[in-house]
């Protein structure tokens, strides 16, 4: 998938853009242990409409831009937040935000957990770097200035490079990266030990040198957020005093794992880069934490549809949490940026190392110097962001079955268990049974939830869904064209059972409200 999507948000730097807007799954509404039916059902209807961030995750996968969809539904979360920790309970929704100054200084301190600590100190996290927030928004709009300006310039500017190639003692200037125009170091042309060779080196090889620089340095700001992330918020004592420990856990999930593992690797690369100033093992590096990047950034970005859920909801229930967090996001270390802007960072951080790979990759080209197993570190992080689409969607298409678990009833009709491992809905919609009897056709509503394993024939009943038949699919499903009965619409077709849940075979005429829908259902009725 090489497109941009559209109706794309990205978290803007408040500099930048005015308003922040959301990136992940909304859910606007809230899920006492008691089963919201109409939301469920509403769920249900719009999941093919918006596929949310799984489908994001392709993109990324794919493309050369990062770019999240708008989040058109809510997808009910079944039963993680069904049940509020007692703390939670005892709290008046009604408070004002006096009430959070007055918490007992001595009992947050003995709550308040350790400040995390890097273990490597890098020589490029300082006052003066920006967050990772920054640095990516800054790159994403150079990504799309470069997207704008590609074609004919590019191919100008290729010819003209072939022609003339600036001679040694004069290299040509590169730009530091997006939104790392600070000291010390914003650029690998500028630290100390390089000053003696950059007579002896092509532009070229300057260029790749800044390519793999970046990669640092994008890494730096990207450890700076993170310990912000944990020591503004996740070790915050207050909201640990107004979170029961799954809600925490679920908030926050294994950021603290990510951020080892981002130390670690800022080691490993500033480790090489004092060792050989002019790099060339950043893919060997990338490949040594390939098994890291998996065990952490799977989980992370997997719960993310999570993270919102549970501060939509807590935002909404419990003033304290809002007050609060708006007291944490007035920290002078957050730098004006929200506690969703952290969460999403891992999320930001793996798509993005693809790109500067790829970018270190084309600046390569040309080059004498062998940056070994690059291509290999590349597909390496391409398939971690593909799990992450993989179990994204996974996670999103066994909450649907909860959710639809919840809105079916059987019946007399011999029930079977909804929620099986490998099931997935593959189209869900209402059409019209045909009854003949005589020289009349009677009509009646009948809703059809074809699974991929499966498939449902109910009525509905209020907001529940009366099992009238169902059938293995595709082995005991089958579609044909009607062209007997003249009298019956165009829009008509037969749908036979050979072995329904009473092991009988049945046919019945189903028809739809248009021949685009008619067209449609026979397809996929009609798939093995």
């Amino acid at each position: 998938m090489a497109h941009v999507m559209e109706n794309e948000r990205i978290w803007a730097d408040r500099d930048d853009v005015t308003e922040a807007v959301d990136t992940l799954p909304a859910l606007d509404e809230q899920h006492s242990p008691k089963t919201n039916v109409e939301d469920c059902e509403a769920s249900v209807g719009l999941y093919y409409a918006s596929r949310g961030l799984a489908e994001a995750l392709r993109s990324v996968a794919n493309s050369q831009l990062w770019n999240l969809p708008v989040m058109g539904f809510s997808l009910p979360i079944s039963s993680l937040f069904s049940s509020e920790s007692s703390s939670l309970e005892s709290f008046d929704m009604n408070c004002e935000e006096n009430d959070v100054k007055r918490a007992d200084a001595t009992e947050v301190n003995a709550q308040q957990e350790e400040t995390y600590v890097a273990k490597f100190q890098s020589e490029y996290i300082n006052s003066s770097v920006p967050l990772y927030q920054k640095y990516w928004m800054k790159a994403v709009k150079k990504d799309l200035h470069r997207a704008q300006h590609t074609g004919l310039s590019e191919l100008v500017e290729s010819v003209l490079h072939g022609l003339k190639t600036p001679p040694p003692l004069s290299p040509t200037p590169v730009l530091s990266p997006p939104g790392l125009h600070v000291k010390p170091y914003a650029l690998w042309q500028e630290l100390p030990q390089v000053e003696c060779l950059l007579k002896s080196l092509s532009a070229q090889e300057i260029q790749l040198q800044e390519a793999m620089f970046e990669l640092i340095v994008s890494e730096a700001s990207y450890q700076k957020s993170l310990v912000v992330a944990l020591n503004v918020y996740q070790c915050s004592a207050e909201l640990k005093q107004i979170l029961s420990r799954v809600q925490h856990h679920v908030l926050f999930s294994n950021l603290k794992d990510v951020c080892r593992v981002s130390e670690r690797i800022l080691q490993e690369l500033e480790t090489h880069l004092r060792q050989d100033v002019v790099m060339s093992r950043v893919g060997d590096i990338v490949l040594n934490h390939q098994q890291d990047f998996q065990q952490v950034y799977v989980p992370y970005i997997t719960n993310m549809m999570y993270q919102e859920a549970i501060i939509t909801q807590l935002l909404q229930d419990n003033r304290k949490f809002a007050l609060i967090l708006k007291k944490l996001e007035k920290d002078p270390q957050c730098q004006r940026q929200t506690l969703k802007s952290f969460l999403i960072l891992p999320f930001q951080r793996i798509t993005r190392m693809k790109l500067l790979l790829e970018n270190i990759l084309k600046r390569a080209k040309g080059v004498y110097l062998n940056v070994s197993n690059l291509m290999e570190a590349i597909e390496a992080v391409r398939k971690i962001v593909e799990e992450c689409d993989r179990m994204v969607e996974q996670m999103k298409r066994t909450e649907l079955l909860v959710c639809l678990d919840k809105l079916v009833d059987f019946g007399n009709v011999k029930s079977i268990p909804l929620i099986t491992r490998g099931r997935h809905l593959i189209q869900e919609g209402t059409l019209k049974q045909l009854i003949v009897g005589g020289d009349k056709v009677s009509r009646k509503d009948v809703y059809i939830h074809l699974f991929n394993d499966l498939l449902l024939l109910s009525v509905k009943s209020g907001h529940r869904f009366v099992v009238q038949t169902h059938a293995l699919f595709p082995d005991n499903v089958r579609v044909e064209e009607i062209k007997t009965f003249l009298r019956l619409p165009a829009e008509s077709f037969l749908l036979h059972l050979p072995k329904n849940h009473n092991r009988f075979s049945s046919t019945i005429i189903l028809a739809a409200r248009t021949r685009s829908e008619k067209e449609t259902w026979i397809k996929v009725l009609s798939s093995k």
